[in-house]
């Protein structure tokens, strides 16, 4: 009885954790929609054209991003036993995968061309870049509320 209320609560747990992170990706997700379109200064209807692709992008550029932490993993696990053929293959691939990202962003850019104007284009990298750096400012600025949290759980849990 014990085992399935603790299964229980902690499928309540596990559901509640998921459904925050998945309610912050969408607050993250429609301020980053905000700052592009604004950024941009697109137009409804370059909108319409311009979401599609860059939506596109971004998820084969995230599965690139999942397969190069993928192999840190593996490495960060395993480096001690890994042999230096698996360590040369690991290194390639890592390798590759860059190669493919920056094959996307070419790719891309041509597609982007057919959407937008040079300069909207052009402000496109800018804007990601600055979205960039805003949310890295923004953490940097929240450590430390994180790390005294933290140390207040750690000085209770003593």
């Amino acid at each position: 009885m014990k085992k399935g209320l603790t299964i229980i609560i902690g499928l309540f747990f596990s559901w509640g954790l998921l459904n925050a992170q998945n309610q912050a990706m969408e607050r993250l997700n429609a301020y980053k929609v905000a700052f592009f379109t604004k950024r941009l200064n697109l137009t409804t209807q370059e909108a319409q054209r311009f979401w599609p692709v860059y939506n596109e992008l971004q998820d084969m550029k995230l599965a690139v991003q999942q397969e190069r932490a993928k192999i840190f993993r593996e490495i960060n696990q395993n480096e001690l036993n890994m042999s230096e053929k698996e360590l040369i293959g690991a290194g390639d691939r890592l390798i590759e995968l860059d190669l493919k990202e920056a094959e996307l962003n070419a790719a891309y850019h041509k597609k982007f061309r057919e959407v937008l104007s040079p300069l909207k284009v052009v402000r496109l990298y800018q804007a990601e870049n600055q979205y960039r750096l805003q949310l890295l400012n923004e953490l940097r600025e929240n450590a430390p509320v994180r790390n005294n949290i933290q140390q207040q759980r750690q000085l209770r849990n003593n």
